[in-house]
């Protein structure tokens, strides 16, 4: 697979929207076009392999599935590994002769999305620390009451931070990246200790981003059964994702109805242990 000088442009523009203000906001940029399973399907598009994109960006979201930015703190970058990790393991997938549904090909594309996600934080504050010029021509244009210049500061002056901490590093990343990765793969052998070290690495981090998602919603034992529901549904009966899914809908609307209605009977019990003696004692 061969990544052309367009085709690169494309992830580079991809790259910059993902995280946009003027894209509607995080919700329509960070939080949808820079997310590995949406840049997964926009990666396949763009590279004519629809299929192992998705596959990709399946995998690598599972890994960053429960990542979150508090306070503009990020540990790895989600914009690079959608739009520079997932080409990237879509060429070593297909150079290196591999199934893209097979484990191989999931442990690959993990392990990679891991190392450019991680380099990708460079760029993010990159971008954030340029950012604060144009902060500070908005603050003086405040002050001088210009409030026309405030669109310029808003939607015109950063492209220049994302053209030159997005758009540049991915287009060279993904159009040069390839050829290290051939590299790799030429002189790192498939049955040698070194990728059979990174596909180990690569099969436990779903396992990372799986907990961090479990310490986010799980508050007490119990609630690791709706969260077992679905494997045992896929292990007994070989149900997909698709009909887990359901599956889970179900019981989520049920629990949720059973959460209301005792809550709508302890609402009248609470209201009937209020005494107004004891505010006139007050």
């Amino acid at each position: 697979m061969e990544i052309s000088w367009f085709q690169a442009a494309l992830l580079g523009i991809f790259a910059s929207l993902a995280s946009m203000p003027g894209m509607g906001g995080s919700s329509i940029g960070n939080y949808t076009l820079g997310r590995p399973l949406v840049g997964g399907l926009v990666s396949g598009l763009i590279l004519g392999d629809l299929k192992s994109g998705i596959l990709c960006g399946v995998a690598m979201q599972v890994v960053y599935i429960a990542l979150v930015t508090p306070g503009g703190t990020v540990s790895a970058d989600v914009r690079a590994i959608s739009y520079i990790g997932i080409p990237l393991a879509m060429v070593a997938i297909k150079n290196a002769g591999l199934v893209a549904d097979s484990s191989e090909a999931v442990q690959l594309a993990t392990s990679l999305g891991a190392l450019v996600g991680t380099v990708g934080t460079v760029l993010f504050y990159g971008t954030a620390t340029m950012n604060l010029v144009w902060q500070r021509i908005g603050w003086n244009a405040v002050g001088k009451g210009e409030f026309k210049k405030l669109y310029l500061v808003d939607w015109v002056y950063p492209w220049i931070s994302h053209a030159l901490f997005s758009f540049l590093p991915t287009l060279i990343m993904v159009r040069y990246g390839q050829e290290a990765v051939k590299a790799i793969q030429h002189y790192l052998p498939m049955d040698g200790l070194a990728m059979k070290t990174l596909f180990t690495v690569g099969a436990l981090l779903p396992c990372v981003g799986i907990a961090i998602l479990l310490k986010q919603i799980v508050t007490n034992v119990v609630d690791f059964i709706p969260f077992f529901v679905g494997f045992t549904l896929a292990a007994s009966l070989g149900l997909n994702l698709v009909s887990c899914a359901v599956v889970s809908l179900i019981f989520a609307v049920l629990y949720y109805e059973i959460d209301m209605t005792r809550q709508a009977k302890a609402a009248p019990a609470a209201g009937a242990d209020f005494d107004d003696d004891d505010e006139e004692d007050i």
